[in-house]
């Protein structure tokens, strides 16, 4: 926490170039580049392993782009899916639960109009889920996950879930993964992470907001 207040108020400019990592001038191609800034600047050490970044410490650091309004502009990425695994899986053991249970959130200015390497890290905030936050996660998780592993990934689209979603990830439309079909046998199809919605990333913030003011 001590890290993440020295940066607070930096610029991505600023902050890369203490860092190593130049920041380009176009927001499409600097995609990625703010999280790659603080995670470098806060020592996370999990790189892409399917465990919380600041290994040690059991957490997650997720850097939130904020509009100009204070709200998430984007899906906030949790993990990658693993299609075939799912079945196999509950709820404690996965990864998200994994990644969820103790969260840096970052903040970061994603207003349009400001250049890249003008944009401010803002304070970041330690987020512990509530009962009710964990409950809300689980229950979505669970009927995603039923569907993965019955074979249903098809008939999966962003609008389940009422705090997480699944959303293809992938570089290329192209891209295949083996999943089971609803019969067990396997079929290909896109590559699948989990993501938080801008509406709950932003509803977590207002509330360490609040309590930090009280």
């Amino acid at each position: 926490m001590q890290r993440a207040s020295g940066v607070a108020g930096l610029t991505l400019g600023e902050l890369g170039a203490e860092v190593g990592i130049e920041v380009p001038d176009e927001g499409v191609r600097g995609k990625g580049v703010a999280g790659q800034i603080v995670e470098r600047a806060l020592g996370a050490s999990a790189a892409s392993r399917a465990e919380p970044d600041f290994v040690g410490l059991g957490i997650e650091l997720k850097t939130i782009p904020l509009d100009a309004r204070g709200k998430p502009k984007e899906s906030t990425f949790v993990a990658s899916i693993s299609l075939s695994a799912m079945a196999d899986t509950d709820w404690e053991h996965s990864v998200v639960f994994k990644k969820l249970s103790k969260v840096l959130f970052v903040p970061v200015e994603a207003a349009s109009s400001t250049p890249l390497r003008e944009r401010r890290v803002g304070r970041a905030y330690l987020w512990v889920p509530t009962g009710t936050e964990l409950g809300l996660l689980r229950t979505d998780w669970e009927r995603l996950a039923e569907m993965i592993g019955h074979g249903d990934v098809e008939q999966i689209t962003g609008h389940l879930g009422q705090v997480l979603q699944v959303r293809p990830k992938a570089a290329s439309g192209s891209a295949r993964r083996r999943a089971p079909d609803e019969e067990g046998a396997v079929q290909w199809t896109m590559p699948r992470g989990f993501y938080l919605r801008p509406s709950f990333t932003g509803a977590v913030l207002a509330r360490l907001r609040r309590e930090e003011n009280n």
